[in-house]
């Protein structure tokens, strides 16, 4: 498959409303939690709405909380299907929380569509829009256990930094210079 031509990774519209539900759905049935975990939507009203507005405006950096950091959510599709295959955050700089757990990118694949290179992908192209963003490397965490995680990082020039515990789970910390 030739992934430049058939896959596209941007941010949602108001006409993706169902395709996120979708996605939504099949991690939490599988997983039981939403990878990454910015994906899910938190507003109080439970609107998809507000939730694409506040995801627009953290990419721009407006009316974020102190503890938070700007970011650009993005989502990947094959063109022409309205199925969300994945979905990567990307945090523009690091505060002290991310600096040790959670980094700049995060991504998740729904579960039906793993191992078929899409979080590859999404990690290549969130790399790139790093370095757009003027960054020098970016950090990048996954748990131990996640072996596949580990592999697509280190595929991409990630290099262990070190591991440290996070509510009992041992995570790694990996660096990719840009």
């Amino acid at each position: 498959m030739n992934f430049n031509s058939d896959l596209e990774l941007r941010p949602l519209s108001l006409d993706d409303e169902k395709a996120h539900a979708d996605f939504v759905s099949e991690m939490m049935k599988v997983d039981k939690k939403i990878i990454p975990s910015s994906a899910e939507i938190k507003e109080k009203d439970g609107s998809f709405k507000n939730w694409l507005k506040r995801k627009n405006d953290e990419s721009k950096g407006v009316g974020i909380p102190n503890d938070r950091v700007p970011a650009t959510m993005l989502f990947l599709f094959r063109k022409g299907d309205p199925k969300i295959l994945g979905a990567v955050h990307i945090r523009h700089k690091l505060n002290e929380k991310l600096l040790l757990m959670g980094g700049n990118i995060g991504y998740g694949v729904v579960p039906s569509e793993r191992r078929k290179g899409y979080a590859d992908f999404m990690l290549k192209e969130a790399l790139k829009f790093c370095k757009k963003l003027g960054l020098k490397r970016a950090l990048i965490t996954c748990d131990k256990t996640n072996i596949g995680s580990a592999k697509t990082i280190q595929k991409n020039g990630g290099f262990l930094e070190n591991e440290l515990c996070e509510d009992g789970i041992l995570k790694q910390r990996y660096w990719i210079e840009l």
